[in-house]
């Protein structure tokens, strides 16, 4: 199957593509990589009348180290920030799952905010966004705003953005002194999309616990300093909260028993990596 008909136009500047969006509204798509956009568009699971294409606006490239976030601009790719020679330093639980993300040839396409704007519940960043909490940036010709990673995912395939906004960037907090992270997942290859994953960042009094691919969103639970049979307990309890169904990847009770199986691993990988 292949794409509806639409108009396509490559804006040069943020204010031409702000000025798109603003008349056209819901009826407008915006594509950067295109990694998840034209599969849709193939699928017609999107059947949009115009797509702005901003992958020539210069402004909306490069990564920005501010004093508390690092900031990744709309058409970063990922292979780029898995290319930058200060992410494991700067974004550590990043550099972890980033390279999950896809495969090498859709990395070398595919931009980090792409994959949060798409917010595919089983997908890395948006993972990673949660559990750093994280912002998304929006510009409109109404002005700027940050939404906050806690409000920014609303449900499956679903986020905050409104439809004459346009993601200029996102931003996760700079990694500090004292704090560790983990990460791992399950998925039927490497580099497709997980069935299960899991990451966590401890300090010295606290430990936070993220889910993704069972609920609609990802899902931070803090599981304070707790080991052992309580932790187990814990987990228990957080895999049946997340609810999860069935589908032609896994059961819901597998997805459950991965959860109670790689969230001691991946708490203990973040407690025992903490600088």
């Amino acid at each position: 199957m292949k794409s509806s008909g639409f108009d396509y136009i490559r804006p040069a500047s943020e204010l031409e593509a702000l000025r798109l969006l603003a008349a056209h509204g819901p009826a407008a798509r915006i594509m950067a990589g295109g990694q998840s956009l034209v599969a849709m568009l193939n699928m017609r699971l999107l059947k949009p009348e115009l797509l702005v294409d901003i992958s020539g606006i210069d402004s909306l490239k490069g990564i920005r180290v501010h004093e508390k976030w690092i900031e990744i601009s709309a058409m970063t790719t990922q292979s780029e920030l898995l290319a930058w020679p200060a992410l494991a330093r700067e974004l550590p639980l990043v550099a972890k799952a980033l390279p999950w993300v896809g495969h090498f040839q859709t990395r070398n396409r595919g931009t980090i905010c792409g994959s949060i704007v798409h917010s595919d519940p089983s997908s890395e960043m948006p993972l990673c966004l949660a559990l750093l909490a994280g912002e998304v940036v929006l510009r409109s010709q109404r002005g700027e705003r940050s939404v906050p990673a806690a409000r920014w995912q609303v449900g499956m395939l679903t986020t905050a953005r409104e439809p004459d906004e346009l993601v200029t960037a996102v931003r996760f907090p700079r990694a500090r002194q004292g704090e560790g992270f983990g990460f791992q997942e399950v998925a039927r290859r490497h580099g497709d999309f997980a069935i299960v994953a899991l990451a966590a960042r401890a300090s010295a009094n606290t430990t936070a616990l993220a889910v993704a691919g069972v609920a609609d969103v990802p899902t931070v639970c803090d599981v304070g300093q707790l080991a052992g049979a309580v932790l187990a307990e814990k987990l228990h309890e957080l895999a049946w909260s997340l609810g999860g169904s069935d589908d032609i990847h896994a059961s819901a009770r597998y997805r459950r028993e991965l959860i109670r199986r790689l969230g001691p691993l991946v708490i203990e990988e973040a407690r025992s990596c903490r600088s």
